[in-house]
């Protein structure tokens, strides 16, 4: 765990935040396919549990630090142990007595590496057996009770009869803190979307996505909401007079009016997804004037602007040049923070107007602000069809115009 919160670029390991955690979480799940709960990860980074965790939530950890299987891990780890305790002397020695029993010892390491093999792929097969059988059997789908209303009750139905596992949940989107659990031979759960989108829910069995299934939660109409984080609390909607306008903008009086403690540390969303979606977001130029209105005296007030897909996310931010560490950016399946990497040239004040140009040309996805470009990626994975357009500040964005099209020039939005 602690290689592995290095390669995630979180050193000090003894004061992670929970902020941290789910990063971390997240991370493996991106590089390996396989979700670990906030739960586990804690357990884990602290040794807090009473028998040796499932292999295959060892194989991703080890995955997802740089290593084939956790065997690899272990096996590097063995190696690395007897290279610092064996000298110079101590090797030729060593070399010595080996060249004088090597017959034998090379049939007793044969011998023991054949068992050891057995054994690993006997304990492997019975962990991995009761969460894999019969999942080709379970079902999974889901359908909203009312259209475009948010929030949106959706009933999901599921049979996970034929499935041997310990537990199973459903899980509503990428956010793991909304996971609730469920039970064979109870075939339906609803559950309550409060966010729109276009989400990709999981019917998970132990720790193993076995099935999905898309919702979509569109709004056909501009939506302000606000949060205390990206994973944390219930949303809470922000009522604007000014949405219809030429340029639409927050303000405090709309926070006040809706209910919002503006003391408070907050993000703020603004978004539009639409009912029919055609156009592919792996061709698409964004263009919008825009600026961020502080709420407070924050010293790194920062702009993300995302445009949703049906699955991975697009998106950047900008930030003042001197908080440009605290930078996350997402193209595909490239996820880059600016902790380990250098994204200082996405350094700009939102405070004032900025022209921005976000373009993607069969997934060359190319930055540019104020007429400059500042940023260059290219990514394999399509992100399927463009579901939305927002953005999200820890201020109040203002925006002056917005304008998307197809790379050919067909409008978007």
């Amino acid at each position: 765990m602690n290689e592995l919160c290095k390669k995630a670029g979180l050193e000090d390991t003894t004061n992670l935040v929970q902020r941290d955690l789910v990063f971390l979480s997240d991370r493996i799940e991106s590089e390996t396919g396989l979700p670990i709960s906030l739960s586990t990860i804690k357990r884990l980074m602290n040794g807090q549990f009473s028998r040796l965790p499932q292999i295959a939530t060892l194989d991703a950890i080890a995955a997802a630090a740089g290593y084939q299987t956790w065997q690899n891990f272990k096996t590097s780890k063995n190696q690395e142990v007897s290279r610092s305790r064996v000298t110079k002397e101590e090797k030729s020695g060593a070399l010595r007595a080996l060249i004088v029993a090597g017959t034998n010892i090379r049939i007793i390491l044969a011998g023991a590496f054949i068992l050891f093999a057995l054994i690993y792929l006997g304990l492997r097969m019975a962990d991995r057996k009761p969460g894999l059988e019969m999942v080709s059997k379970a079902t999974f789908s889901a359908g909203k009770v009312t259209g475009n209303d948010i929030p949106n009750t959706v009933v999901f139905n599921y049979n996970v009869d034929s499935v041997k596992a310990d537990s199973f949940f459903i899980q509503q989107s990428w956010d793991k803190n909304r996971r609730v659990r469920v039970f064979k031979h109870n075939h339906t759960l609803t559950d309550i979307y409060y966010e729109p989108g276009y989400h990709v829910a999981r019917l998970i069995a132990n720790d193993k996505i076995i099935k999905t299934v898309d919702v979509s939660i569109p709004t056909d109409r501009w939506v302000f909401y606000g949060k205390e984080g990206i994973a944390k609390g219930q949303p809470y909607y922000i009522h604007a007079n000014d949405a219809k306008s030429r340029s639409f903008k927050l303000t405090k009086d709309d926070l006040v009016k809706s209910g919002i403690d503006v003391q408070k540390e907050n993000i703020f969303i603004n978004a539009f997804f639409p009912s029919h979606i055609e156009s592919s977001s792996d061709n698409f130029v964004l263009r919008c004037r825009i600026k961020v209105d502080e709420l407070k005296n924050d010293p790194c007030p920062y702009l993300l602007v995302e445009v949703f897909s049906q699955r991975p996310a697009l998106y950047f931010m900008t930030i003042p040049r001197g908080c440009t560490s605290e930078l996350v950016t997402q193209f595909g399946e490239k996820e880059i923070n600016g902790k380990m990497n250098d994204l200082s040239a996405l350094g700009n004040d939102p405070r004032n107007w900025q022209d921005l140009e976000f373009k993607v040309v069969n997934k060359n996805a190319t930055i540019s602000i104020n007429g400059k470009r500042v940023f260059y990626i290219n990514y394999k994975n399509s992100c399927g069809l463009i579901t939305g357009i927002g953005f999200m500040s820890n201020g109040l964005c203002e925006v002056d115009s917005l304008h998307m099209s197809t790379i050919e020039g067909r409008e978007i939005y």
